[in-house]
C-alpha cells in the first residue's frame, strides 16, 4: 500500500535524514531522496519544494527529538543542584551520539551558504540545553533571571563544550546507538561534573 499524506511526509523525513548523514548536504539530491523513499519526485516536491526546505524540515524534527530526549533538569533529580549535575551530564552523554556529531559538522560546513539552517541546528542542540538549564536555575536554584542564561552557558561550557569540540574534530570515540539515560553514571564522570557545578554555583558574581 502506497504511503500518503502525513505518513509519506514522515517517511520522507526519515529517509532524507539518513541520506544527508550519508552523503552530506552538497551531494544529496532530491532524485536520490525520492528513489530511497520509493516515491515520485512529484510527491517529494509536493511536500518539500526545495532541498533546502527538506533539510530545514529535518532539522525541525531533530530539534523535537533532541528536546524530548534531553528533557528538563527537574526530570533527573528532585534536588535542584543534583538536577543541574545530571542534566549537564546527560547533555554531554547525548553529544557522543555519532549522528548528532555528523549533522552538526554539516551545519558548520554549510554555515556560509545556509546560515539559517546552521543557526537552527545550533538551536536544536545547544539552544535547547541552555534554555532549559537557564529556566531551571532561575526557577529552582534562586539565580536571578537576568543572570541565569550567563550561568547556564558557563556551566555547559565547563562540563560539555570541551568534549563537544573534541568530538567535532574527531578526537573522541562516538557511538552509533542512542545513549541511554539509565547508563548516565557509566558514561559520564558525575563526580567531575559535580565539582564543576559546585565551583560555578559558588562563585556568586557572574561578571
Amino acid at each position: 500500500m502506497a504511503r500518503r499524506g502525513d505518513v509519506l511526509h514522515e517517511h520522507i523525513l526519515d529517509v532524507a535524514k539518513q541520506v544527508f548523514l550519508e552523503l552530506g548536504y552538497e551531494r544529496t539530491s532530491m532524485d536520490v531522496v525520492a528513489a530511497r523513499a520509493a516515491t515520485s519526485k512529484r510527491s517529494l516536491y509536493a511536500h518539500f519544494p526545495t532541498k533546502e526546505a527538506l533539510f530545514g524540515a529535518c532539522i525541525e524534527r531533530l530539534h523535537t527529538l533532541f528536546e524530548g530526549r534531553l528533557s528538563v533538569p527537574s526530570q533527573y533529580a528532585d534536588e535542584p543542584l543534583e538536577a543541574v549535575v545530571r542534566y549537564c551530564a546527560r547533555f554531554r552523554q547525548l553529544l557522543a551520539y555519532a549522528p548528532i556529531v555528523r549533522i552538526s559538522r554539516m551545519g558548520i560546513t554549510e554555515a556560509d551558504r545556509l546560515p539559517e539552517a546552521s543557526r537552527a541546528l545550533y538551536a536544536s542542540y545547544v539552544g535547547v540545553a541552555l534554555g532549559a538549564l537557564a529556566a531551571h536555575l532561575a526557577e529552582r536554584c534562586t539565580v536571578p533571571a537576568d543572570d541565569a542564561p550567563v550561568l547556564a552557558e558557563r556551566l555547559v561550557g565547563a562540563t560539555v563544550f570541551g568534549f563537544w569540540s573534541r568530538a567535532l574534530f574527531g578526537l573522541e570515540a562516538l557511538r552509533d546507538d542512542m545513549p541511554d539515560a539509565a547508563a548516565l553514571a557509566e558514561d559520564v564522570d558525575l563526580e567531575a561534573v559535580r565539582a564543576v557545578v559546585g565551583v560555578e554555583l559558588g562563585r556568586g558574581s557572574l561578571t
